[in-house]
């Protein structure tokens, strides 16, 4: 293997490739730290659990803001959801968007469920996207309506559960990562786990009705991404 040399490794003791392949690890698949461990050791790599902890509490959030700023514009129909988590005994909600093809736009992690709420949710879309949607599809929660009329007044709102399954559908990786993390431990932690492994997720996230050799190049594609993304120029 040849150590990729970048100023964000500095004083780092492991190259660039080894922290970004144990990056990718931790929040691309439902692994929990001592899983990435291990599988790290299988490979010779002498890493503890809680290094993998630090480089990816580091390292993360800058890797996941690139990739938001590398991927296309968001789809014009977005779809809201949220879904209720439990963190040190008291329930919180989950707030996500995504688009029509899947990707996710964002997430909150939030104490309410009130129209309050879904205002934050539409501020901070609107902020990071920069334009609204075409139209917006929620569940009956009441509190959707009330936050589009002030935040987007003009745009379509259609509220229909059976509308809505591809945001319920992005809550299943959240579920199982819960599961092997037994539960998260503050709304903190939760957001910027999340945060980052949405994104990550976003980046590999197979494109729906395409064919085997479709789906291995958009895959070689992803893996260049984050190899520029992360800084490493040869493949680890």
């Amino acid at each position: 293997m040849n150590s990729t040399h970048h100023p964000r490794y500095a004083r780092h003791r492991f190259p660039a490739e080894v922290i970004s392949h144990a990056v990718w690890l931790y929040f691309r698949f439902p692994h929990s730290l001592r899983m990435v461990e291990e599988m790290l050791a299988a490979r010779g790599i002498p890493v503890s659990h809680e290094t993998v902890r630090q480089w990816a509490l580091k390292f993360g959030q800058g890797f996941a803001n690139q990739i938001r700023r590398r991927l296309p514009a968001a789809g014009d129909k977005w779809h809201l959801d949220e879904v209720v988590i439990s963190i040190a005994g008291r329930k919180h909600w989950l707030w996500r968007a995504v688009d029509q093809h899947g990707v996710v736009l964002d997430i909150l992690v939030q104490s309410r469920r009130d129209t309050k709420a879904a205002k934050r949710l539409l501020r901070k879309l609107l902020k990071k996207q920069g334009i609204a949607p075409r139209v917006m599809i929620t569940d009956k929660l009441a509190s959707y309506g009330a936050a589009k009329r002030e935040i987007m007044p003009s745009v379509e709102h259609r509220q229909h559960k059976g509308l809505n399954n591809r945001a319920e559908n992005s809550h299943q990786p959240t579920r199982r990562r819960e599961r092997i993390m037994k539960r998260f431990k503050s709304a903190g932690q939760a957001q910027r786990f999340l945060s980052v492994r949405d994104q990550v997720a976003n980046l590999f996230r197979r494109p729906a009705n395409t064919n085997a050799g479709d789906h291995r190049e958009a895959r070689s594609h992803a893996f260049t991404a984050w190899a520029e993304v992360t800084g490493v120029a040869v493949s680890f």
